[in-house]
């Protein structure tokens, strides 16, 4: 037998010896387990019945819809409507075809230069569309206030939190199609 052997021979042979020790009291210990459980009584508070669900009536139902597209037309023309206002030369004139897509669906593809004037390509839909300072894009009645070799500037109005028409800059970077 090798020395190995002997060892797990002789780290058996104490298991055994305890297990067989243990196999007496188990008699005892199941009638104290038994004794214990009809001794213990459950605390348990008793469920509360459930409160009975009362919807309450919506009675807004008359009123105006603050959603609807009338609600935010009339709010634009009065908006419009105030003097110095940024949105007021934005309602009246005709709309570019950039216009209607939305800012994040424009891609900046290139630039050329024509007499030191930059114009910048961008892409949309598989359609390049050439633009300068001055014109429009975006659905924030954005227009293009530079135009770099690799960036497009443009300011945007957007409503705020309280409802006011503020100006806010937004860029258009050249796309990378090397990766």
């Amino acid at each position: 037998m090798s020395r190995l052997a002997r060892g797990a021979l002789a780290a058996c042979v104490p298991a055994c010896v305890l297990l067989a020790g243990c196999a007496g009291d188990f008699d005892e210990l199941q009638t104290w387990l038994e004794g214990a459980r009809k001794s213990t009584q459950p605390r348990v508070k008793p469920l509360q019945p459930p409160r009975k669900f009362e919807p309450d009536s919506y009675g807004l139902s008359q009123t105006a819809d603050p959603f609807s597209p009338q609600k935010m037309a009339a709010a634009i023309r009065q908006e419009a409507a105030q003097p110095n206002s940024l949105l007021a030369a934005e309602l009246v004139r005709r709309k570019e075809p950039l216009e209607s897509f939305p800012l994040e669906t424009i891609a900046m593809v290139g630039s050329l230069a024509r007499q030191g004037n930059f114009f910048a390509l961008l892409r949309v839909d598989n359609l390049v569309y050439m633009v300068k300072p001055g014109d429009h894009l975006g659905q924030n009645y954005g227009r293009v206030t530079k135009v770099e070799e690799t960036r497009v500037e443009i300011r945007e109005l957007i409503q705020d939190a309280s409802g006011d028409w503020v100006a806010r800059t937004a860029a258009l970077q050249l796309q990378d199609r090397s990766r």
